[in-house]
């Protein structure tokens, strides 16, 4: 549980602002905010993401990773399967593969989570969208 928080606390801290080894990219921006991809490796990729105030994320499905989620600062509002929950600093949730979820950003602060991504395929291209505040269609 130490080095997790250790790794919160680095990659909050140290947010690469170039390309970084082994393929990590640079902050990408998105409607909602942006995220970082602190690293990766065969089987798993940990994020940096951030949510505007009063932005969520597409209700989404990944066939071939499941995600945990731990918030650094703010509060989400997570929808997984027929769940929902408030997290705060902190606390964290697991959304398994397969799973419809959604992130949510209800408050007035910026929320600043790192997701750590498990499976066989992390591409960005693995997200079925159900419903979309941004009108992002995936074909």
């Amino acid at each position: 549980m130490a080095k997790t928080q250790e790794i919160v606390q680095s990659a909050v801290l140290s947010v690469p602002s170039s390309t970084n080894t082994k393929g990590v990219a640079a902050t990408e921006l998105r409607p909602w905010g942006s995220f970082t991809v602190l690293e990766e490796a065969r089987g798993y990729k940990i994020k940096r993401i951030e949510v505007k105030p009063g932005h969520r994320l597409s209700l989404q499905m990944h066939h071939h990773r499941s995600e945990h989620w731990i918030v650094v600062s703010g509060t989400a509002k997570v929808t997984c399967g027929e769940k929902e929950v408030l997290l705060s600093t902190n606390q964290s949730t697991y959304v398994p593969p397969c799973t419809v979820h959604r992130l949510e950003n209800s408050g007035v602060i910026p929320l600043i989570l790192i997701e750590v991504q498990n499976g066989e395929y992390l591409g960005e291209d693995d997200i079925i969208r159900y419903q979309d505040d941004y009108a992002r269609t995936d074909g």
